[in-house]
């Protein structure tokens, strides 16, 4: 198996990718990795002798204050744009980056392609929940606006994906909404309900945004400004809770007595809330595994989305999306 990954995007490149991908490789015995970017930076960080990590070198980054259309167009010798063209050439079976987002949604679009049947692809990060399980949300920005077939489509691909690579049988699925009432919502909810109804998917109806962590379904389904809000405000909560729980149990001896007692099971909390644990966020709806990491990915997260990546090769998601699409096209 074979994995292009962009080693100069993100806040930690390259090191963080390298040091990922050289745990990745030692995890999994059948993984091969090519990394783009500068050689002098990359070689700092693997050893040039591994065998199963390759190096090509890359003149230009994308960075994240480039427009994206323009960049991918432009920039011909940028690290992302050779990684993605790595996997149209059939030379590797996935690609990965922490970089630009919205010039990897473009590399991914216009030169990896998308599925026939899929109108627009989605980005989609799997959640952490209370219980552990984790959901996946869908779509978190790769399109603002959706129509209702959209969101039809997303719950096809994140059903396809729950089932097939995270082992979830029969995965429910979830539209989010402001009340869990069939009739709640503004046209598109409405509209999406009613297609998600005959859909074929385990669709369990709508869903609010404060039970999402709660485990309410297996993969919530959204247009991608709501999902883009509600992710950024999970994640702020997040972090502005252990902003506050730090300042409180730091104040003062008696609060840093308790820290220390309390700081291992704070520490699992916060390793259960870190959605990076479960790899990145997968653009669904492309012939091929395009993962975005997380811009201040460390190494754990890369190679967590090296692992997702892997998995998602291995199950052959974008090939059992297409047969399901032209199953459902020719019924």
């Amino acid at each position: 198996m074979k994995i292009a990954i962009d080693a100069m995007g993100g806040d930690n490149a390259p090191k963080a990718i390298c040091e990922g991908a050289v745990k990745a490789v030692e995890a999994f015995p059948d993984l091969h990795i090519t990394l783009f970017g500068l050689e002098s930076e990359i070689k700092k960080y693997v050893d040039s002798g591994s065998s199963r990590i390759k190096i090509v070198h890359a003149e230009e980054v994308i960075g994240a204050e480039d427009e994206p259309v323009k960049a991918v167009r432009r920039k011909k010798n940028a690290s992302m744009v050779l990684m993605a063209n790595e996997v149209k050439e059939g030379r590797a079976d996935a690609c990965i980056s922490a970089g630009n987002t919205g010039a990897l949604m473009t590399a991914g679009l216009f030169i990896v392609g998308r599925i026939e049947g899929i109108d627009r692809p989605a980005l989609a990060p799997t959640l952490p929940t209370l219980d552990g399980k984790g959901f996946l949300f869908l779509d978190v920005g790769a399109n603002v606006d959706a129509k209702p077939e959209h969101l039809e489509q997303y719950a096809i691909m994140g059903s396809i994906y729950a089932e097939k690579v995270r082992g979830i049988q029969s995965p429910s699925v979830a539209l989010l909404n402001i009340g869990t009432e069939d009739k709640k919502g503004n046209e598109l909810t409405r509209q999406a309900f009613a297609r998600l109804k005959e859909s074929g998917v385990h669709f369990t109806g709508n869903v609010e945004a404060r039970d999402l962590l709660d485990g309410a379904a297996d993969v919530v389904v959204t247009d991608g400004f709501t999902g883009n809000v509600t992710l950024k405000t999970i994640e702020g909560t997040a972090f502005s809770v252990f902003s506050m729980l730090k300042t409180a149990l730091t104040s003062n001896l008696p609060s840093k007595l308790a820290a220390a007692v309390l700081k291992p099971k704070l520490k699992g909390i916060r390793s259960q809330l870190d959605y990076s644990e479960y790899g990145g966020a997968a653009l669904f709806g492309l012939n091929a595994p395009v993962v975005k990491a997380h811009g201040s990915s460390d190494s754990n997260a890369v190679y967590n989305a090296i692992r997702q990546t892997r998995d998602m090769v291995e199950n052959d998601l974008s090939g059992t999306i297409r047969a399901a699409l032209a199953e459902r096209r020719e019924s």
